[in-house]
């Protein structure tokens, strides 16, 4: 069995220093998230250029912000139509369990079109769009964060890839 910090150090020191210091901001990085094997993400930043970092940003704090936050105590209070059905006698965790995977949909619809990067029913007319990743500074990087609807399942943050949505 190989050791995966022997087999980090390996890939580090074969590479030219900006990578290699590239590589070790970017594991300090997700370190600071909370992600504990970033390697294969970093790996992919540093040598094929894909903004990592950035995708697993936004897709994290999607999850966070438009679809577990439903979960939380008293979300369900905002929606007239659920405090009706409450009020009716339905079961609180069925009625998260609606809205989470209604929310996930949604942003999943919502990324899917992004990364379309124009209106599939429009041919050649009008604008397209790009989801591009921006810098410290707040200017865009020129790396765009494609395919994020492919991996929106995968940053369930509990790890079962959303299955908790659909039971």
């Amino acid at each position: 069995m190989s050791d995966p910090q022997q087999a980090w150090q390996e890939w580090l020191n074969s590479l030219d220093a900006p990578r290699k210091t590239a590589a070790q901001s970017l594991r300090a990085q997700y370190s600071a998230l909370g992600v504990t094997d970033p390697v294969d993400l970093i790996k992919s930043e540093v040598m094929e250029g894909l903004p990592q970092l950035a995708r697993f940003v936004l897709l994290r704090s999607l999850w966070h912000g438009a679809i577990d936050a439903w979960a939380e105590p008293g979300a369900l209070a905002q929606l007239p139509a659920a405090q009706r059905l409450l009020a009716a006698g339905a079961d609180r965790a069925d009625l998260v369990r609606l809205v989470r995977a209604v929310a996930y949909e949604a942003v999943f619809a919502t990324l899917d079109e992004l990364d379309t990067g124009g209106d599939a029913n429009v041919s050649s007319v009008g604008p397209g769009w790009v989801v591009m990743e921006a810098g410290n500074g707040g200017g865009p990087t020129g790396r765009a964060l494609s395919g994020l609807h492919e991996d929106l399942l995968t940053m369930d943050p509990i790890g079962r890839d959303g299955a908790d949505l659909w039971q």
